[in-house]
Order: C-alpha cells, then structure tokens, then sequence
C-alpha cells in the first residue's frame, strides 16, 4: 500500500471520528492501568461491568492494595483469568506505593516492570493517558494492518514497527483508536462487514489474514 492510501484511509477515519478515545471507563490514569491490565482476553464491556463497582469503592493504589487479593477477587471474578490478574493488580499497587509515590509511572520501562504489564498495555497507557504517539498492536489491529495492507506484518511487533513508520504523522495519536474500532465493529476477524466499510476503496484485502503468533 502506498502512502497516499494510506493518508486517505486515516483521513476518512479522522474525519468519521475526529476524538477517538478507548471504551475502557476510566477517570485517571490509575483506573486506566488497572482497568488495561484486568481486559487481557477480556471485553471491555465486562471491564466495564467490573470497574463500575470496583472503583466507587476503591480506586486508589492505596485502597485497591488495601483490600488483598482475596477482597478484590469478589469484584472482578466474571472476567477471565480473575484470580492472576488480582495478583497482578495487587503486586502493581504495592510497587507503585513503594516506588512511584503511587503515581502511574510516564516510562515505557517502568510501566513494563509492573506485573501483567507488557508492550501491548504500556503502549495503551502511553498514548491514552499521557498522549505519547503509542499504537498497542492487539489482535483487532494485527487483523487490520494485515488485511487491508496498512502495515503487513507476521507478528505484532512487525506490524507495530511498520504503523509508527507508516503511518501519517498527522493521525498517529490517534491511530490505535481508530484501528481497533474499525476491527471490532467492520473489519470482523470472520466475516468483515465490507458491504458497510468506509475505506473499501482502498482496503488489499484478498484472503484471509493469518492468526497473530504473539498477540
């Protein structure tokens, strides 16, 4: 694909969309990480679900850690793999009390020193609550980058690599919103909705997209 379609795809998906932003609920940065670590293979919906009850009772690091894994289980146990991510998300708080003034640190490398969080969730946080130009390459935007041949790639850092690369400077903040809306409501992993998509002028689609080895 070249860059000329690429920048009419962004162009329309701007102009659809102009202020894209997650559907994870959140109000802090905080309740951001939290909520990015428990939708691992989980929908945001049932984050959604989980948080609205969560976080009107403790949304600090402090309170979270407050309440051990064993309270906080109770709220989050209809999302998958609960039990870990309680873990996870406690062992968070506690580092970030003890080493980051229980602040969401703003460094690629200290977000990925947090338990269950990798390069997919730090670059999440990055762009969604401190607007670094980040794109999380998930499965919706491995799936979109390859089909439509925006960024074709065998696994997700490839695929990552080749959006910061290609990109339009213009879009790029808001790249990773984009991409995965249009993967999780058009650009459907088994049967896309090309009938109702915006950019199917410009899309290379003609075969199936092969599985992300590392997503």
């Amino acid at each position: 694909m070249n860059a000329i379609k690429r920048h009419a795809i962004f162009s329309r998906f701007q102009a659809q969309n102009p202020h894209p932003t997650t559907e994870l609920e959140y109000t802090t940065p905080f309740e951001l990480l939290i909520a990015v670590l428990l939708s691992a293979q989980a929908t945001d919906v049932s984050v959604n679900k989980a948080t609205k009850k969560l976080y009107p009772i403790a949304n600090t690091p402090e309170s979270i850690y407050a309440l051990g894994v064993e309270g906080l289980i109770p709220y989050i146990q209809t999302i998958g793999l609960f039990r870990t991510k309680a873990k996870n998300v406690i062992e968070t708080c506690r580092i970030l009390i003890a080493e980051h003034h229980s602040f969401v640190p703003r460094s690629r490398e200290a977000l990925e020193a947090l338990p269950g969080v990798g390069r997919k969730t730090a670059n999440v946080v990055l762009n969604t609550a401190f607007g670094e130009p980040t794109i999380a390459v998930d499965t919706h935007i491995f799936r979109v980058s390859n089909r439509t041949g925006i960024a074709p790639g065998k696994n997700v850092e490839t695929v990552e690599e080749k959006l910061l690369k290609f990109v339009p400077k213009e879009f790029r903040m808001d790249a990773h919103h984009w991409l995965i809306l249009h993967g999780r409501y058009t650009c459907l992993a088994r049967k896309p909705k090309c009938w109702n998509c915006m950019i199917v002028d410009l899309c290379e689609f003609k075969q199936k997209t092969p599985l992300p080895k590392n997503v």
